[in-house]
């Protein structure tokens, strides 16, 4: 059967909503710390003693030389097997299937795909002759189309590796690559183009669709994989450069899972109740206005992976207003385009607003209204994770949380003159947080905090650490919480993605992963990963003067925080260490 590849026009509104709304979720476990402990030695110089080994000392002798052998191999092991620092918290595989799975329907109502629904259903029905044989071949080509997207993830994980896929987020050329690839999507979705595989491969796959059994239809899955590339090629695109730079080595192969299985459904669903396809909507222009609004959805992502380079490589051009008003640009372009002001070379004339595209206008102009104010400086705690740091903005007219100055009740320590300026700071002032002062180097931290007597709070955080933005907009700015890391904290920032070379005197090779350590945020990620047994930001962790994990009451060492995004919680996890330093 030759499938029918002819462009039919399209619209609807919720399963744009919900891919967008799946950029937003992202989730961090808590890490575990790493526990050290120190014995006491006594001198015994010039004592001498007399061994006398029984049996039993020879056994203890031998299984202590066996537990010293297993250890250093655990520990070698575990050198080797060490994974590159992430900046944040890789996605679970859950949330890349179902990214993937919202990918999946979303695609299925693009115009390469959505008009061969009825046409591939009813050639299966009248070609089996029965409707056990037609439900059997449906499921067999949806089974075909998932091996084909699985086998597309499991080659991406393969090529790349685990480790290159965990390098994915932070590396420039990759970031600037991933923005210049959706942008070339989202021109494609808007109309300037199509992107498709070569027509003699869709031709010799459709010759062998002709073939009976299992081959063929093996070969009819094949040919609409590559027909529909034109639709389907920028959300896998997207899904696999997100499930690659934030996932572990099977996210790839778990969102092409999720995208396959969700465009798979349909043709069986159908097969097993045909009468359904008359409740379908008929092809038409909608068609064509879900592949737009998906086209400046591409636009509005690309931004982001532009944002990434531009912070960890120090270029300094890319704002916190800039970013907004790109998407405030972009925003009203598409409020316009759904209430039929504007239109592409594809798109027909929109005659009257149908519900879905009044509502969804509404949803996209109120979002241009509520990003508007943050021009100014404010806050917008919902999409603060994706956005610039705050401190990129030029001009801030919002308030400082905890107020300008420390309560007399605990007077602001002075900071000797010999400690010198802040190591590194000029690096950091585009993350850094209005009216906190941090440090930002190990050592000199230490020295501030035996000369002011305060506990250290490190915050193990990235230039491109989505999570570490969000606790820093939605739970730093609790007044309470604002006022403890200001006012009883040496707060120590480390930066784990910093692309700043380190002085050739200054590198290393780490003794923990066998690596040449030759930047400052390779620098702070190694001790991140040999202390605390973690490679996930942010991560937060209360030392006293000497460097030393604080300890409760009971004598263990308070455990180290991740994002924590209750506030209550993360109060109750500072005032721990104040207490623990206090003692």
């Amino acid at each position: 059967m030759k499938l029918l590849t002819k462009r039919v026009y399209i619209h609807t509104a919720l399963a744009v909503l919900m891919v967008l709304i799946v950029f937003c979720s992202i989730g961090a476990p808590p890490a575990l710390a790493l526990q050290k402990s120190k014995a006491d030695t006594v001198s015994t110089a010039g004592v001498q003693f007399t061994d006398i080994p029984t049996a039993a000392d020879s056994i203890a002798i031998r299984k202590k030389a066996a537990d010293s052998s297993a250890k250093a191999q655990a520990a070698a092991k575990q050198k080797t097997q060490q994974k590159a620092p992430s900046t944040e918290k890789p996605k679970t595989l859950w949330q890349i299937f179902i990214f993937g799975l919202l990918g999946g329907f979303t695609a299925v109502i693009l115009p390469c795909i959505y008009p061969l629904l009825p046409l591939t259903v009813s050639f299966f029905t009248k070609k089996s002759g029965s409707r056990k044989k037609a439900i059997g071949q449906s499921i067999i080509y949806g089974v075909s189309i998932i091996i084909i997207y699985v086998t597309l993830g499991l080659l991406i994980s393969i090529i790349f590796g685990s480790d290159a896929l965990n390098q994915l987020a932070t590396n420039g050329i990759f970031n600037i690559f991933f923005f210049l690839l959706l942008i070339v999507f989202g021109i494609s979705f808007l109309g300037a183009f199509e992107i498709t595989l070569p027509s003699s491969l869709a031709n010799k796959l459709d010759e062998n669709a002709d073939k009976g059994g299992l081959t063929g239809i093996f070969f009819m899955a094949s040919t609409l994989v590559v027909v529909s590339f034109s639709c389907t090629g920028p959300i896998i695109g997207t899904l696999l450069v997100d499930a690659a730079s934030k996932g572990d080595r099977l996210g790839p192969a778990v969102g092409m899972f999720g995208f396959a299985l969700a465009l798979a459904l349909p043709f069986t669903i159908f097969a097993l109740f045909p009468s359904a396809l008359k409740s379908l909507p008929k092809s038409g222009g909608w068609l064509n206005s879900v592949k737009v609004v998906l086209g400046f959805l591409e636009l509005a992502f690309a931004l982001k992976f532009l944002s990434n380079v531009d912070l960890a490589y120090h270029w300094n051009w890319f704002d916190r207003e800039i970013f907004l008003s790109l998407w405030i640009a972009i925003g009203l372009l598409m409020g316009l385009y759904l209430i039929g002001k504007i239109k592409f070379s594809h798109d027909s004339d929109v005659s009257y607003l149908s519900i879905p595209r009044t509502f969804l206008a509404i949803v996209v102009f109120a979002f241009v209204i509520y990003m508007i104010p943050g021009l100014w400086g404010a806050p917008l705690k919902s999409i603060s994770a994706f956005l610039p740091p705050e401190a990129t903005q030029d001009f801030n007219l919002s308030s400082i949380p905890g107020g300008t100055a420390a309560p007399s009740s605990a007077p602001a320590a002075v900071v000797p003159a010999s400690i010198g300026e802040r190591k590194y700071a000029s690096n950091y002032t585009r993350i850094k947080t209005r009216g906190l002062d941090s440090w930002y180097d190990y050592d000199q931290a230490l020295q501030v905090s035996k000369a002011t007597h305060k506990p250290i709070l490190i915050d193990f955080t990235g230039f491109n650490c989505v999570n570490c933005r969000k606790m820093e907009a939605n739970v730093w700015s609790d007044p309470e919480v604002f006022r403890r890391l200001r006012d009883n904290f040496v707060l120590l920032q480390l930066v784990v993605d910093d692309k700043a070379e380190l002085p050739v005197a200054e590198q290393f090779v780490s003794d923990y992963s066998g690596k040449k350590i030759t930047t400052l945020g390779g620098k702070w990620s190694d001790l991140e990963a040999k202390r605390f047994n973690s490679n996930s930001q942010p991560l937060y962790v209360m030392l006293d003067s000497d460097g030393n994990v604080l300890k409760d009451a009971s004598g263990s060492e308070i455990p180290t925080s991740p994002a924590d995004y209750d506030i209550a919680s993360y109060l109750k996890f500072l005032d721990s260490g104040i207490a623990a330093f206090k003692k």
